[in-house]
């Protein structure tokens, strides 16, 4: 039976963060069916920070109870250069990272990721034997990715992750769905994030095109059904396997999505 991976981004972006309340909240997601947890580099106050102790401190308690696959992000609009935004690939759990394919508008701000950075964030990665989640927000950052494919040496097969719904990137409707599929390289893996979700029918058309990885969680939406709101992230998770399961589909444990992945073991040192 075809599994697909749940990845949990925890965390809404600018928001304070209680990392006691945070990481019972992700234990459960856990519990519940979430395989991967994506989290960036943030002071308890939310914003993003070059320094990776709350992260690895945050990671730490997670990995303690949990066996989730450890997802860094290298990403979000800020300041922070890219040596600096790459700082959390030398915590010894990492196993997978996000790599943003290309720049674009995220609201009205402009999210810079030259070439130049797109080559050192995936030489940082594979030095480091960690697998990187490629961030695409228009379909121009697939060819982005092919290019610099002739530079770096990218492992097989290569995940792309599909971001729909922010403003100035691709929008979450089946034309761009179906143009953003059609352009994944045939011998590679891709999922789906829907950044300010209001539904659920567009991540149910994903899964059904044959999407690996959906992500869920408070970084993109809290959205839950009709005018409400999650109180968790585990409820968001809840709903997905739900969904998952009612398409004859199976959530896929973390070991199944390290399979799937082909992570490699990481050690301490």
């Amino acid at each position: 039976m075809r599994k697909v991976i749940i990845s949990l981004a925890p965390v809404e972006a600018g928001k304070p963060v209680n990392k006691e309340a945070l990481v019972e909240d992700v234990v459960k997601s856990a519990e519940a069916g979430a395989a991967m947890c994506h989290l960036h580099c943030r002071r308890p106050d939310g914003t993003l920070t070059p320094d990776t102790a709350e992260l690895v401190d945050t990671f730490e308690r997670i990995a303690e109870r949990t066996d989730l696959v450890i997802q860094a992000s290298t990403g979000g609009v800020s300041d922070m250069n890219i040596e600096q935004r790459c700082r959390p690939l030398d915590y010894w759990r990492v196993e997978s990272a996000s790599l943003n394919g290309g720049t674009t508008n995220l609201g009205e701000a402009v999210y810079i990721n030259s070439f130049e950075d797109i080559r050192y964030c995936a030489g940082a990665v594979y030095e480091r034997g960690i697998i990187p989640e490629i961030e695409v927000f228009d379909i121009g950052m697939i060819y982005n990715i092919r290019m610099t494919k002739e530079q770096v040496p990218y492992r097989n097969p290569v995940l792309y992750n599909l971001v729909f719904g922010h403003k100035g990137g691709m929008q979450p409707n089946m034309e761009c769905l179906t143009a953003f599929r059609a352009a994944v390289p045939p011998d590679a893996i891709w999922g789906v994030t829907h950044y300010g979700r209001d539904n659920w029918e567009f991540l149910a058309a994903a899964i059904a095109m044959g999407a690996a990885v959906v992500r869920i969680g408070f970084e993109d939406s809290r959205y839950l059904a009709p005018k409400k709101e999650a109180a968790y992230n585990y409820q968001e998770v809840e709903k997905l396997v739900s969904l998952i399961r009612a398409m004859d589909l199976e959530e896929a444990t973390p070991e199944e999505a390290r399979k799937i992945m082909r992570t490699l073991p990481r050690k301490k040192g």
